[in-house]
């Protein structure tokens, strides 16, 4: 039992397919027209594909993380990511469409990925890490996009030091205390069961509808996940999935915070169907924060801002831009 939890563990941290017929097998990142190699002479661009992955200390900790768009000035936007995530499970075409436009920055927390030091399993912590890392990159102000557990985090971040923060983006979240959130790892488990068994990625089921249209922005997703074949991150441990989800059981049933007090601008965004923090959570989040924008796609779950990644990229560029 415990090698079928690490292995439908890292399977939803992954971007490969979970094949029924082997515990351990995952799908070969597939090779696109787009990664074929440049003519001699020929200058490559920088992507999220193949930007590469740096390091940064901090005290005894050391962050992996990957940065784009730097010479587009401003404020850098700041990504925290999702349960099980590490810096590979970023949307391709979100961090690009981003950057085109804003210097980016991706990163593990503690114990995550290529980063160093034992996870965190508690939110008030990754956020208390976010801020170490943030203040050793030398920044002094940041937008903040956080999806899920990172939409968490940022809350944290701008409670705990809103000089900090200019504005943020928040997608697929929810407030502390908020409906299910508490519940998130059993429907996290059943979820990854049923990719298992099916021989299909956990979050086909946990970000995506079960529709038509949702399945195909599911199955399209996953492909932009394998993108990226040279240099990914190092997958998820068991104990550092397994601390976020405490962390996640914790904050569920914490008592809420007075968002009142959150002054930044704010844009809300969520799939109109969310299993993992359901879409009421969303619309809570937005009430709460005096200076937010909602935003909710349809026919989507969790993983709305990627199935719905153009929209979401243009509506993040003219929010940061207000």
């Amino acid at each position: 039992m415990k090698h079928l939890l690490k292995t439908v563990t890292l399977g939803l941290a992954l971007s490969t397919s979970l094949q029924t017929s082997t515990l351990l097998a995952a799908e070969p990142a597939a090779t696109t027209a787009e990664q074929t190699q440049p003519a001699v002479g020929q200058k490559t661009e920088v992507t999220w594909k193949n930007v590469p992955t740096q390091t940064i200390s901090a005290g005894d900790l050391n962050f992996a993380y990957r940065e784009l768009g730097k010479h587009n000035g401003g404020t850098p936007v700041v990504l925290l990511t999702h349960l099980a995530a590490v810096l590979d499970n970023w949307d391709p075409r979100i961090v690009d469409g981003i950057a085109a436009k804003h210097h980016v920055i991706a990163f593990d927390n503690r114990g995550i990925g290529a980063s160093s030091g034992s996870p965190s399993n508690s939110i008030e912590q990754m956020a208390d890490d976010a801020i170490v890392f943030i203040k050793a990159m030398g920044l002094q102000k940041v937008d903040v996009l956080g999806f899920s557990l990172g939409g968490m985090v940022a809350q944290e971040v701008v409670l705990k030091e809103p000089q900090l923060v200019r504005k943020m983006v928040l997608a697929g979240t929810g407030p502390a205390g908020g409906e299910g959130i508490s519940s998130v790892a059993g429907v996290t488990y059943y979820d990854m069961l049923r990719g298992f068994f099916t021989g299909q990625d956990a979050k086909q089921f946990l970000f995506f509808t079960r529709t038509p249209g949702g399945i195909e922005a599911g199955k399209a997703f996953l492909a932009r996940l394998k993108e990226r074949t040279e240099d990914r991150d190092t997958e998820i441990s068991v104990s550092a999935f397994m601390a976020q989800l405490e962390a996640l059981r914790v904050w569920g049933k914490k008592a809420p915070a007075d968002l009142s007090v959150v002054q930044q601008p704010v844009l809300v965004v969520n799939g109109d169907q969310d299993r993992m923090v359901p879409t009421t959570n969303t619309h809570d989040l937005a009430r709460r924060l005096p200076n937010s924008q909602l935003i909710i796609y349809p026919d989507a779950g969790h993983g709305g801002a990627f199935q719905f990644h153009a929209d979401f990229v243009r509506s993040t560029l003219e929010f940061l831009t207000r």
